[in-house]
């Protein structure tokens, strides 16, 4: 693939080109804290409504964008979204995530999982991702996601979040060999998924692992790692120049683990200080991250002197900035104005 000034930021730096500032997102930049969503949600009270109606999950997906200019649009979504199309009835609830009505606990629920067909079970997703890529053109990098097998694993077998992971640990350490079909079953699906929303538009995919962070070093090598694996493998045949991200929460014990997934650029969250990561990552890993979402309760002067702290330590060259995670609910609105503002006046070659 040749390079193309043309191309947009984001997607520049995520290829490790040399770029004149660090380009700027926010993981779920279209959601709560703002002010455009909560009225949409009064229309649409269902989740699945607001990201699986084409046009109002490009309405939702394109108010940051409308109001921040951010250097990424993601597709507004949720990593369980593919779900129903494998035989997995699901629901999102407000302010509690995803719902599994039967959760997966048999040999027999697991042989009856079909493979996902995004053609016939998600064509919403491309009515989305087209629309999306074409509103915004070569201003912006359309961004897909998806969830990784462990993270859809521990959802659909505990049922929902926990604070523990009891149930899929049980599974783990009890009955592998079922779990271990299961997170195979979701890792071919998933790949499926990835290519489907590159072809659809998505310039650069990130896979959430939040979960995986929950496993011990020797567990994540076990049954994250693998399947992470299998994911990148699958999507690098058929789309070599498409850059991945991995995100795994809580995740600095594991970032020389994560950096063998096969990923392009590793998230890195705010629990491991960004010029420690670079330094255990290596300068031909890409990064992305890593503010604390707290820091946007900050003071503007704080929040600025964050932002240049952390560009400052990532360097010049593959860094996407970025919190560790998703932007909180009760963030003021302003202050996320003015994480964009800041970001966009950064002069690599003078900051760092």
């Amino acid at each position: 693939m040749g390079v193309s000034s043309s191309d947009p930021l984001l997607l520049r730096a995520a290829r490790g080109e040399v770029v004149d500032r660090p380009p700027v997102w926010m993981m779920r930049q279209a959601g709560r804290y703002m002010k455009a969503y909560r009225d949409l949600r009064e229309k649409y009270p269902s989740f699945r409504d607001r990201s699986e109606i084409p046009e109002v999950a490009i309405e939702v997906s394109l108010q940051p964008w409308k109001a921040f200019q951010p250097d990424g649009v993601i597709l507004f979504s949720d990593i369980v979204t593919p779900l129903p199309g494998i035989g997995i009835d699901m629901d999102v609830a407000e302010g509690k995530g995803p719902i599994i009505a039967s959760p997966i606990r048999t040999q027999e629920q697991v042989d009856n999982l079909r493979p996902l067909e995004p053609e016939e079970s998600l064509p919403f997703i491309k009515t989305i991702l087209q629309s999306l890529r074409q509103e915004i053109g070569n201003k912006s990098t359309m961004l897909g996601f998806v969830g990784a097998p462990w993270t859809l694993a521990a959802y659909v077998v505990e049922g929902k979040g926990s604070k523990t992971y009891s149930i899929i640990k049980n599974m783990a350490f009890s009955d592998p060999t079922m779990l271990h079909q299961f997170l195979g079953k979701l890792a071919d699906s998933i790949a499926t998924y990835v290519r489907y929303q590159i072809d659809c538009g998505a310039q650069v995919v990130q896979m959430f692992d939040s979960w995986a962070g929950e496993l011990s070093p020797q567990d994540y090598e076990t049954f994250a790692l693998p399947y992470q694996k299998r994911v990148f493998q699958q999507v690098k045949q058929t789309h070599p120049d498409t850059p991945l991200i991995l995100l795994v929460s809580g995740s600095a014990g594991l970032l020389e683990r994560m950096a063998l997934s096969g990923a392009d650029i590793i998230n890195v969250d705010w629990t491991v200080d960004m010029a420690d990561a670079r330094a255990r990552l290596g300068k031909e890993m890409k990064v992305q991250g890593n503010l604390d979402p707290g820091v946007l309760f900050g003071s503007q002067e704080f929040i600025r002197d964050r932002i240049y702290d952390t560009v400052r330590k990532a360097g010049n060259r593959g860094h996407i900035l970025n919190l560790g995670h998703g932007v909180l609910p009760s963030t003021p609105e302003e202050n996320v104005k003015f994480f964009f503002e800041t970001a966009k006046q950064i002069s690599l070659t003078a900051a760092v």
